[in-house]
């Protein structure tokens, strides 16, 4: 499978549907910037990896001396380098992106790491994000779904209004095999009319296990903390 990049369409909306959702951007950031100072004090750099338009890296380039970006999607990272002018966002595959550089900090949020077809991508992307880890660096990443928590069926549905347009946006999940096959249809109504668009998504369920096997056998001590920003729990992995 290939990783997702989102459409122009999807992140022309994807900041005011995930805000309609109940993301609060700037609060996760600071529940996460927390909870890798409790276990690397020192911590002054960070890497977010598949970032998105870049709203987690605006807050967290204020709390760290130094940030940067790994984005997969033309259309979200062009987004993000608008907004954080001088900030890196770098173009690169979560799976085999090498910046020749170190962090105190890798995130990966969002349940990007859920696009992962294989535990064998999912080893690929924990070993990357391990080998851009300084001595004590802390991982921090957020899960999709787990294979036993998934829920066959499941229907969404939001609404958001932003600067005189109104976007819904509904989805529906089935099971097929050890995937999540996910039907996204948005409606973006605004001055000049009404227009529909759709995306199919799949992602991984993989189990807990493997999420913990795949950043222990990178290199990194790794717990499952439940809860997290959006319940799906964090992953939290420290680089001796």
């Amino acid at each position: 499978m290939t990783a997702t990049q989102y459409s122009p369409e999807h992140a022309d909306v994807y900041e005011a549907v995930s805000s309609a959702r109940g993301r609060n951007w700037t609060g996760e950031a600071d529940e996460l910037t927390a909870l890798i100072l409790e276990r690397f004090p020192q911590a002054r750099s960070l890497l977010d990896v598949a970032c998105g338009t870049g709203v987690h890296l605006e807050r967290f380039a204020e709390r760290f001396a130094e940030v940067a970006g790994v984005e997969i999607s033309p259309a979200m990272r062009d987004r993000a380098r608008r907004r954080l002018g001088g900030t890196p966002v770098h173009d690169g595959d979560m799976r085999d992106f090498d910046l020749g550089r170190t962090f105190d900090a890798v995130t990966c949020l969002c349940y990007s790491i859920g696009y992962m077809a294989s535990v064998a991508e999912l080893d690929a992307a924990a070993a990357r994000m391990a080998h851009h880890l300084n001595p004590g660096g802390v991982a921090v990443v957020e899960p999709w779904w787990f294979a036993d928590r998934f829920l066959d069926g499941y229907v969404a549905g939001s609404v958001a209004h932003q600067d005189g347009r109104v976007i819904s946006r509904v989805s529906h999940s089935v099971r097929k095999g050890r995937a999540c096959h996910m039907t996204v249809r948005f409606t973006v109504a605004d001055a000049d009319g009404i227009r529909d668009f759709t995306e199919h998504e799949i992602c991984s369920l993989f189990t807990e296990e493997e999420y913990l096997g795949a950043f222990t056998r990178a290199g990194l001590r790794t717990e499952f903390i439940e809860g997290g920003p959006n319940g799906h729990g964090l992953l939290v992995g420290v680089r001796d």
